[in-house]
């Protein structure tokens, strides 16, 4: 038995480089047991210890990117370790080990970031900021310095003279990263001034964006817009270009209807005492008629108006009485927002006729919800003008001018 070890040792004198390749082979081998067993530490105990904690947090926090990564390292240290124990190629170990164990621990660096991002997101402090575009600065920094240290480690340099051979292309960096500096200080002023947030609804009609915000980082905006479709917009063109962001409105409840409809000015009449009969009947208009009659019959008795001329003292109108039955029509609505602003307003009249304007808001923001409660409202607006002897003014159509020709050739 002696004399066959002796055989082989003597032989794996005689040839270094198979010994070397037993030994690194052998290196190697121990090397993945450990990282093996590292690993089913970390993710498979970690992860049941935080299971079984009550927070979500750690849950978040430490991923399984985050620690496969790390196991990682615990084989590499072992390799740099024992690297000497392979004569000739220690050094050559050592310092591949070296730029392995750098490129590793930035690997694990930006995981610890990213699971700080996502961590930071579901907290109720951070989770409308853009803290994705602070933590990939960051992360920008972390990996520059840690090329730098690669550099130094491959080219045997300190690192800081390779820093200070950079500034001769600090215009080419500046030039290469300038959307990227922009967006950083364009990301600051957002959060700073609160102007986007992510599942705010936003409009940037340059670049055709209409929907809502889902991602907020430091180089782009994306929207997804009513369509489904996604827009992608560099962060600093939201402060170089107008944009409208809807959170006032959803943070409010309620949606503004503004919307007008045209009475033909010819159909515009004082109230004679068959309309108000008419109008007296009317649910929503009955204590309306009884105040105004009262009111005007007082106001032309003590100005001794004489009743005989429409035109002389006060009287009541379709268009007026129109208005006030538009009012009580809205206000006896539950979908209707009577807490902001509620107008039933005249516009200046124009060709097109006399418009009458509803500014109201509806109780919801959401939009299928909204344009249902808009258009009923206009349904029975448009359907009770002819109560009102008044007219909608359009533009006359061929039906229009064919009645027109069947009445003149009667």
């Amino acid at each position: 038995m002696k004399e066959t070890l002796k055989t082989v040792s003597d032989w794996l004198t005689n040839y270094p480089l198979f010994t070397n390749f037993v030994k690194l082979a052998v290196l190697l081998v121990v090397a993945y047991i450990f990282y093996k067993i590292t690993k089913k530490i970390l993710v498979t105990t970690v992860r049941k210890i935080t299971q079984k904690t009550k927070t979500k947090y750690d849950d978040t926090f430490f991923d399984d990117t985050l620690l496969t990564r790390t196991s990682y390292l615990i084989p590499l240290f072992i390799i740099d370790w024992f690297s000497s124990w392979i004569k000739g190629w220690d050094a050559f170990l050592s310092e591949a080990m070296h730029v392995l164990v750098l490129f590793t621990s930035l690997l694990v660096i930006s995981s610890l970031l990213t699971s700080l991002t996502r961590l930071l997101e579901k907290t109720s402090k951070f989770k409308d900021r853009p803290i994705k575009g602070y933590i990939q600065v960051i992360k920008i920094v972390v990996w520059t310095w840690g090329i730098i240290l690669l550099i130094g480690v491959l080219t045997s340099k300190d690192p800081w003279a390779i820093i200070g051979g950079l500034g001769a292309l600090t215009a080419v960096v500046i030039l290469v990263f300038r959307d990227t500096i922009l967006s950083f200080v364009a990301s600051i002023q957002i959060s700073s001034y609160d102007l986007v947030k992510v599942g705010d609804w936003i409009e940037v009609p340059k670049y055709g964006a209409d929907g809502d915000v889902i991602d907020l980082s430091l180089n782009v905006v994306k929207i997804q817009n009513w369509d489904k479709t996604i827009s992608v917009i560099p962060t600093y063109k939201l402060l170089d270009e107008t944009f409208k962001n809807w959170r006032g409105m959803v943070e409010t409840g309620g949606r503004r209807i503004k919307r007008a409809i045209y009475i033909d000015q010819n159909s515009v009449r004082f109230v004679d005492k068959k309309l108000l009969e008419k109008f007296e009947k009317i649910d929503l208009l009955k204590d309306y008629i009884v105040r105004k009659k009262n009111e005007i019959e007082e106001d032309n008795r003590k100005h001794n108006v004489n009743p005989e001329v429409p035109v002389n003292g006060r009287r009541m109108t379709n268009i007026g009485t129109f208005r006030e039955y538009l009012k009580a029509y809205l206000k006896n609505r539950n979908d209707v927002n009577k807490e902001l602003t509620f107008l039933v307003r005249q516009l200046q009249p124009g060709p097109n006729g006399l418009p009458i304007e509803i500014y109201v808001f509806a109780n919801t923001t959401e939009w299928g919800k909204y344009e249902e409660i808009q258009a009923d409202i206009f349904d029975h607006i448009l359907a009770v003008v002819p109560e009102f002897e008044l007219r909608i003014f359009q533009n006359p159509t061929g039906g229009d001018f064919k009645e027109l020709g069947g009445k003149i050739g009667a």
